[in-house]
Formats: structure tokens, C-alpha cells, sequence
């Protein structure tokens, strides 16, 4: 067939089939005549490069679906290049997604302040904010000196996006997971005594920290972060939108990662919380352990630090104490 009719059948133009042979994605037989003849096996391939680029696989990257059509495959994605090319799209899309989600929070962030400059909430955020000058300092335990190393649990926790993550299939790239007791609210009472208690105070700064660093702890290696605490996700998707979150919480009500893990908890109140401490995960293991944590308000840049000093490619397993 002729390129015009090649082009109707694959609902493309002219133009596109020829920027398609430019780069090798399609060779038609040439005959005696100069002419070039399409069969519908060009159809085939061009069909495929119009499905991918709808998914938002650049033409230039369509060659290992069309070398699988070629290859004899039943379809494009048969292949272990095809899934590659997947992956790849689909991290680039995350990396995208992850930006503008940030750059949302910090306009987010933005409006809530000029829109509460002043007011009685502003007051409240700023209390939640300060840390008092004699907050006790958490000593080190050794109560996560057993972290090291194990690999995360199949354990599907809830997020503030609506999404069940499993801890156990988070892939090969860095996820930070910060676990911390309990966020504050406008107008709730804390448990009796928390700022006596080591290393209670200060969620709401220490979450702060992670959305001012976000955008730079992505640029150094972490590939998503999340908070994570024992309060329900309504509970949290409030402080993701009071405080314009870039990132999902983790709720896990029943500790059941402590349980499985052997995490340090204490109780208040009553009630049995988590410790403060943050994980470094890849590969589906603890790469890092930040443990005990002080002061919360600066724990972002410290795990910013330790991410810029331990690149992925030589990414060293040590346990630091904050």
C-alpha cells in the first residue's frame, strides 16, 4: 500500500509515517520505481507507536515494543524491554507528579498564611510550631540497634491519598518513612505531660521540615517520603491540608508495624505511640536508621545530609544516633 493509504488505516497523517522512518521505527521495501511499499505489518507498527505515545511513551522510545512485534510476540509489551521502558516512563511520571504535587503544597502553604495572618489559627499554628527552650532531650535507648538491615514486612498501611502501601514492595530506590507519635490540632488538647515526656514534642515542626525539604530530599536521592503515626488517616489528611503536605501519611492504628518490626513505643495518656524514629529503606530493607531523634524541628536537614553524603552508588548501611 501507499503511505496515504497506510496513514488513513493507521488514522495518523502523512507527515507522521515519514518522521516514523526517519528514525528507524519503520522500514517500507522500496521498488524499482523509488516508491516505497507499506504492508500491514507497517500498519501494525505504527498502530503500536499511536497506542504508546497516548500512554506517554515518547515516539523515540517506542523501538523495544516494535523490536517485540517484530520478534514474533503477540503483543508489544511481551518482552522484558518492553516492561523496562514501563518502568521508566512510569518513575519519570512519579518524579513529575512528585514536583508539581510540591509545588501545590508550597502554594497551598502560602495562601493558608496570608489567608490567617493574624487570626486566632495563625496563633494556634504558631504554638504548634515553637518548640519550648527546655524540651528534654530523648536518650538512646537501643531500642532500634536491631533495625539495621531487616527487610520491611508485607504490611498494607492506609494513606491520606486513599492508597494502600504495601511496606514490603516500595522497589529498589531510597523511601524515607519518618514515624512519629502525634500531630497536634487547633483547639485539642495534647496528652497530660507530653512536653515532659523525651522526644514526644514536636511532630507538627518535624513534618514542617520534610515539606520546606521535600523538593531537595527528592533531588538527593529519596524517591517518596512518607509520615507515619497511629492516628487515623481522616485525622491526617487534616494536617496534610492544614499544613499543605507535598507528600501522603501512613496510618497505622493498631502499631501493627512496631509489632512486626520490634519498633520502640511508649505510652501517654493511656495510649501506646511511636517513638520518633525514621527509616531509610531500599530494596525493600533498612538501609538506614535515624534513632533517637533531637531536635525534630531541624530531623529534615539531618536526613537531607546523610542522603547527599551516601549516594545511591555508594550508599553505605550505618546506623547514626540522630
Amino acid at each position: 500500500m501507499k503511505i496515504s493509504e497506510l496513514a488513513r488505516q493507521a488514522d495518523v497523517t502523512s507527515k507522521a509515517v515519514r518522521y516514523y522512518e526517519s528514525l528507524g521505527l519503520i522500514t517500507p521495501e522500496r521498488l524499482s520505481n523509488g516508491y516505497r511499499k507499506y504492508t500491514e505489518d507497517d500498519v501494525r507498527l505504527v498502530r503500536e507507536i499511536r497506542a504508546l505515545q497516548r500512554l506517554g511513551i515518547p515516539v523515540e522510545r517506542t523501538r523495544p515494543f516494535l523490536e517485540c512485534l517484530a520478534a514474533g510476540r503477540l503483543h508489544a509489551d511481551d518482552c522484558p524491554a518492553s516492561l523496562a521502558s514501563y518502568r521508566e516512563a512510569i518513575d519519570e511520571l512519579t518524579e513529575h507528579v512528585e514536583l508539581l504535587t510540591s509545588r501545590r503544597a508550597m502554594l497551598i502553604s502560602h495562601l493558608n498564611a496570608a489567608a490567617h495572618r493574624g487570626s486566632i489559627v495563625n496563633l494556634y499554628r504558631e504554638d504548634y510550631l515553637t518548640l519550648p527552650a527546655d524540651l528534654p532531650v530523648p536518650e538512646d535507648d537501643g531500642a532500634a540497634n536491631h533495625l539495621l538491615g531487616m527487610k520491611m514486612p508485607q504490611l498494607a498501611l492506609l494513606s491520606t491519598g486513599d492508597k494502600e502501601v504495601r511496606l514490603g514492595s516500595l522497589g529498589p530506590r531510597r523511601t524515607v518513612i519518618y514515624v512519629y507519635p502525634l500531630t497536634g490540632r487547633p483547639g485539642t488538647d495534647l496528652p497530660e505531660g507530653w512536653n515532659a515526656i523525651p522526644g514526644a514534642r514536636g511532630c507538627t515542626p518535624e513534618t514542617c521540615g520534610f515539606r520546606d525539604h521535600f523538593q531537595e530530599l527528592l533531588e538527593a536521592g529519596a524517591s517518596r517520603v512518607y509520615g507515619l503515626s497511629s492516628q487515623d488517616t481522616d485525622y491526617q489528611k487534616e494536617v496534610v491540608e492544614r499544613l499543605g503536605l507535598p507528600f501522603d501519611m501512613l496510618s497505622d492504628p493498631t502499631l501493627s508495624l512496631a509489632d512486626t518490626l520490634g519498633l520502640p513505643t511508649f505510652e501517654a495518656d493511656s495510649t501506646r505511640l511511636f517513638k520518633r524514629l525514621t527509616l531509610v529503606i531500599r530494596n525493600d530493607v533498612i538501609e538506614h536508621v535515624f534513632y533517637p531523634i533531637f531536635p525534630p524541628n531541624q530531623h529534615a536537614q539531618q536526613v537531607l545530609i546523610w542522603l547527599r553524603e551516601n549516594p545511591m552508588s555508594a550508599a553505605c548501611r550505618c546506623i547514626t544516633d540522630s
